[in-house]
């Protein structure tokens, strides 16, 4: 471990990451930007099915998408399923403080490997378990992915256009990022709980729970008043004007009213003071009343300039004001270059590649990448013969019989 490694947060912390695709493994991600040494456990032969998801890399066996998600992890292969991989996983996870997995309810226990046994090795292991419906219930054994835990979870039935069909909403893989954000929390809460206690426990984390969690005040009001909220399209129904306009370019803005006093500043970016007045529009009562009006009065204020123009003017009167962005608009904007929201890392195999920056950003130990995802087995002889000590031989059978 470097000296820099050796000083960020989560150093010191051993992550095993069984897991595949987005969730878990972004939940060790994570750890791993903060100093955690991400040990990425994969299968013999193909390995983890992401490597092979979205745009082709430069390197045979890799993605631009595992690049970018599997960063900061060392990868080696090893077959759970056989009674000898079984073996083996044991051991490093006698030298592990976290396990992130995300099969389906019981296949560690199918393997001899539930938290029971592991933890039977190893008291202050935590396991991190993510699954589409989370380890009870009556769903618990059906497959799960982002775009489910969207629909089941309620964010579906908001997105889109009222009267019209429900949508994706954004990427199709928000609710895997999303759980693999309180997946990191969870396996925080419990590394700091363990302090404490000394022992480790399970985090169980179903990926429509992420989603449901963000559902602002679904839940409790509809408990208090029977209101079920639907698609709303580009506005919202607690406030106006607050949605998403057109300018005279093409292109689009988001603008958030959510008060009185900040549309009162809208006005007087239009130049249209008098709306804001408590005869007219100056009352949120009244322009909700009243909202198809208001966007009409607004987007046709948008639309008679060009967006960098809408932008200017609200942003001169403190108005709540975003442009639409497209990624290329992003990797252009100044505010994302000089807060460096975009890293370009040099891979030595793939040469340079774009990726997000790391976050949240600390002030005094900050996260790094330190490797993009990396090769299949490439950190084989570092683990089974270093951490494990192995010998050559010992791994050259293990290699013959398909175990790593």
């Amino acid at each position: 471990m470097t000296d820099a490694a050796a000083a960020l947060p989560m150093a010191g912390v051993r992550v095993l990451d069984i897991a595949t695709f987005i969730a878990a493994p972004m939940a060790a991600s994570i750890l791993g930007e903060f100093g955690a040494d991400v040990i990425k456990i994969e299968q013999p032969g193909g390995g983890d099915p992401w490597r092979r998801y979205g745009t082709q890399s430069n390197r045979a066996d890799s993605t631009l998408a595992w690049l970018t998600e599997a960063r900061n992890k060392r990868s080696i292969t090893l077959n759970l399923r056989a009674p000898e991989g079984g073996e083996l996983f044991k051991r490093l996870v006698a030298e592990a403080d976290v396990v992130t997995e995300n099969f389906r309810p019981g296949t560690l226990e199918k393997w001899g490997l539930g938290y029971d046994v592991l933890s039977a090795i190893n008291p202050k292991l935590v396991l991190l378990r993510v699954s589409g419906y989370g380890q009870t219930g009556p769903y618990k054994d059906r497959p799960g992915f982002a775009r489910i835990a969207h629909a089941f979870g309620g964010l579906t039935h908001l997105a889109g256009m009222p009267g019209g069909p429900p949508v994706t909403p954004g990427s199709t893989s928000l609710g895997d990022y999303m759980t693999g954000m309180y997946g990191a929390i969870g396996v925080l809460m419990a590394l700091r709980e363990r302090e404490r206690s000394g022992l480790g426990q399970v985090v169980d984390l179903a990926l429509y729970e992420s989603v449901f969690r963000a559902l602002d005040e679904l839940a409790p009001a509809y408990a208090a008043t029977g209101y079920v909220r639907g698609r709303e399209g580009i506005g919202t129904a607690n406030a106006c004007p607050h949605g998403h306009f057109e300018c005279g370019d093409g292109r689009w803005v988001a603008i958030a009213c959510t008060s009185d006093k900040m549309f009162e500043r809208l006005a007087a970016a239009m130049q249209r003071p008098e709306l804001a007045t408590p005869e007219i529009y100056g009352h949120v009562a009244k322009r909700l009343q009243e909202r198809g009006t208001v966007d009409g009065l607004v987007s046709a204020w948008t639309k008679s300039m060009d967006r960098d123009a809408v932008v200017a003017a609200c942003v001169a009167s403190e108005v709540p004001i975003g442009a639409v962005n497209a990624i290329d608009e992003i990797f252009a904007d100044p505010h994302f270059q000089a807060r460096g929201n975009l890293v370009t890392v040099d891979d030595p195999e793939t040469g340079p590649v774009t990726v997000p920056a790391v976050a949240p950003r600390l002030s005094r130990t900050p996260g790094k990448i330190t490797n993009l995802g990396p090769a299949l087995a490439s950190a084989n002889g570092d683990v089974f013969g270093g951490l494990l000590g192995l010998s050559d031989a010992e791994v050259q059978a293990l290699q013959a019989k398909g175990v790593i």
